[in-house]
């Protein structure tokens, strides 16, 4: 029997090599690197709900709708969140029941299928924000209506196996001003320290009132630590719209933005109080010709990413020598830059899929998607969901599980 050539072995190889290849494209894991759970606004007077959408420009089905399940008119889902396993999926939601987990699972395609929507009992709380899950089997959820009242807030602290309802952490303005917890939007959590921190945004109808203050609670006891300013006065309206404890490798300095105000502040950790200490201003968006800072994300190159809806900008930080905060680059975006996920395309470029749109308000309210180079900063493809769908897309969140390193 005479050995193979070196001809036959390289075919084989490359036959075994493509055969490889190609289960590995039909796996249904690589398919999901691309697709984009989206909570929609529906524009037409129809029901709001989540889909699946294909953003890789790459790809075939770019910006093509794979699987779509509708929530209830006037839901108005909000934002999307895995649990810590990233097992669960999760939606707030500012009008219905405010809080729902979406089971999910893939059909043959690959394609993820949200095949029913459980609404959570918050029991009273309103209008709910954001959640953040913690090691030790909770997730707290901001509750910017508080139970209803004209100046109110809450933070709900949940059960995440069962979802049944544990505290509600509350505290009135009236009863302690040192002490409060007023339309809480954003929440982060450095559980090291066993600290959490929520923002004082505006109130649910946009009208009644507006915060200026961070508040920071003991994950321990849920109780209330400090409420501290976020502004040049308690007269300036600033509405601080999230907040980022800095974790992990991360030296634990705290990070908010403010939606009306434009700006980014931070305060440092104090050791001996156990505590941060007061913020400060350290970058001005007045200055910069930009407005309404939305969202902070750390990517997997461990670079802040920073939204402005006006103009509609995301602003790339290094924050490997904090407290100096250094401007690497900005990248485009359309009107109501806010939420972001990150991704490669099947060629490998690094994107950023930046979520345009903010409660449809004006000037806010692009209803697109970009695909952007977070290296070139080159603009690869944009999803008008508006125009082409009738939906507004409200947040994203990728169908394998958080698509960033941090966020909030």
């Amino acid at each position: 029997m005479h050995a193979p050539s070196y001809k036959v072995i390289i075919t084989l190889t490359l036959i075994i090599a493509c055969c490889i290849t190609c289960r590995r494209d039909e796996d249904p894991a690589v398919k999901q690197k691309t697709l984009f759970f989206i909570d929609y606004r529906n524009l037409g007077g129809g029901k709001d709900g989540v889909l699946v959408m294909e953003l890789d420009p790459e790809s075939p089905d770019f910006a093509n709708i794979l699987s779509n399940t509708e929530i209830g008119k006037g839901v108005l889902p909000h934002h999307l969140y895995f649990n810590r396993d990233e097992k669960k999926l999760f939606t707030t939601a500012l009008g219905g029941e405010y809080l729902y987990e979406l089971k999910m699972e893939w059909n043959k395609d690959g394609y993820p299928i949200i095949y029913q929507v459980n609404p959570i009992n918050t029991h009273g709380n309103q209008v709910g924000e954001d959640i953040f899950f913690t090691k030790n089997g909770e997730y707290w959820v901001t509750f910017m209506g508080g139970q209803g009242g004209l100046r109110d807030g809450s933070v709900g602290v949940f059960n995440a196996t069962t979802n049944e309802l544990i505290k509600t952490i509350k505290g009135k303005e009236a009863d302690n001003p040192d002490k409060f917890i007023l339309y809480p939007h954003g929440i982060s959590m450095n559980e090291e320290k066993k600290l959490a921190m929520v923002t004082s945004t505006i109130h649910p109808d946009l009208t009644s009132g507006v915060g200026n203050t961070c508040t920071l609670i003991d994950m321990n006891t849920y109780q209330i630590i400090k409420t501290y300013q976020v502004a040049d006065s308690a007269k300036d309206l600033s509405s601080p719209v999230e907040v980022l404890l800095l974790r992990n490798e991360f030296p634990p300095f705290a990070l908010t933005n403010t939606m009306l105000g434009g700006d980014i502040w931070m305060a440092s950790y104090n050791n001996q109080q156990h505590r941060f200490n007061p913020f400060q201003r350290v970058l001005k968006g007045a200055d910069m010709g930009l407005g309404w800072a939305l969202e902070f994300y750390i990517a997997a190159d461990k670079l802040l990413y920073v939204s402005f809806g006006k103009p509609g900008k995301v602003l790339v930080f290094d924050i490997s020598q904090l407290p100096q905060l250094k401007l690497l680059k900005t990248l485009p975006a359309n009107k109501g830059a806010h939420h972001m996920a990150f991704f490669k395309t099947k060629s490998g470029r690094s994107v950023v899929a930046i979520q345009n749109n903010l409660l449809n308000l004006p000037d806010l309210n692009a209803g697109t998607i970009d695909l952007v180079d977070v290296n070139t900063g080159e603009m690869l493809g944009r999803v008008d969901m508006r125009n082409k769908y009738g939906l507004l897309p409200e947040s994203i969140e990728g169908t394998l599980g958080s698509a960033h390193y941090m966020h909030h």
